[in-house]
């Protein structure tokens, strides 16, 4: 599987979109800055989701060009929000509000195609708009939902490279992660190890003996690719980790 990361151009793209999210803005000159959402597809169970790991994106792609003055208010409104505390408003130069009419529509999406994974986020509108839109998006949410999920938005804060492979194992705190593995875990670690189709509840002896069976495979000594061997083994690390959490 890879992740590859593109720049939408408002059509919508070949392939299955995993996750979705509408924001509706002002213009960048208009005097009064307005901002709304719109349709939201944000699967984030197990946390943060495909959903959860696309408001990141949106964070982290933005976040750099907000003038450092309101960094702080970001920094309280995702605390705020993740309470479920009021919100005054505005906030960050914009108001929230429902009424769409006459504000403009940009949107971001994770799409699935096949074996590959691509994040498009919408260049339109400015930094701030997006950012608060991926925040204000965590209110359409349960509290319980938006605490799972706010970490990877405060995580995303403090990325600076590229919205890619690595953003992810960044987000999800492991080097072996994977979209497949965020989309559906415990079906990405059977084939990660090699079960057959259907197997739903291996033991843990099955999945340490799949481990080790694997784990030799892909070790050059045993004719695993030299080049590939390092991510493989990481891969089959988590795939054994997130396999054994699952049993009780």
């Amino acid at each position: 599987m890879t992740d590859t990361a593109s720049r939408a151009d408002g059509a919508r793209s070949l392939g299955d979109v995993l996750a979705e999210v509408e924001v509706f803005h002002s213009r960048s000159h208009s005097p009064t800055r307005r901002l709304a959402l719109g349709h939201l597809i944000l699967p984030v169970e197990p946390a943060p989701g495909v959903g959860g790991v696309l408001l990141a994106a949106m964070v982290a792609t933005h976040i750099a060009q907000i003038d450092e003055d309101l960094t702080p208010d970001v920094h309280r409104l995702l605390q705020q929000v993740e309470r479920a505390d009021r919100v005054v408003q505005p906030r960050l130069r914009h108001r929230y509000q429902i009424d769409r009419h006459g504000l403009t529509r940009t949107t971001h999406r994770l799409v699935g195609d096949g074996g590959e994974f691509r994040y498009e986020i919408d260049g339109s509108g400015d930094a701030v708009q997006h950012t608060l839109g991926a925040i204000y998006c965590l209110e359409r949410l349960d509290v319980l939902a938006r605490q799972a999920v706010a970490p990877a938005l405060r995580k995303a804060m403090r990325w600076r490279g590229p919205i890619d492979s690595t953003f992810l194992s960044y987000l999800v705190g492991s080097s072996g992660a994977t979209m497949a593995g965020v989309v559906d875990p415990r079906a990405w670690a059977l084939d990660m190890l090699g079960f057959p189709a259907g197997t739903v509840r291996p033991t843990k002896r099955e999945v340490q003996r799949r481990y080790r069976e694997s784990l030799r495979d892909a070790h050059p000594d045993h004719g695993g690719d030299v080049t590939l061997a390092s991510g493989r083994i990481e891969q089959l690390g988590e795939a054994r980790r997130v396999l054994l959490a699952s049993i009780t």
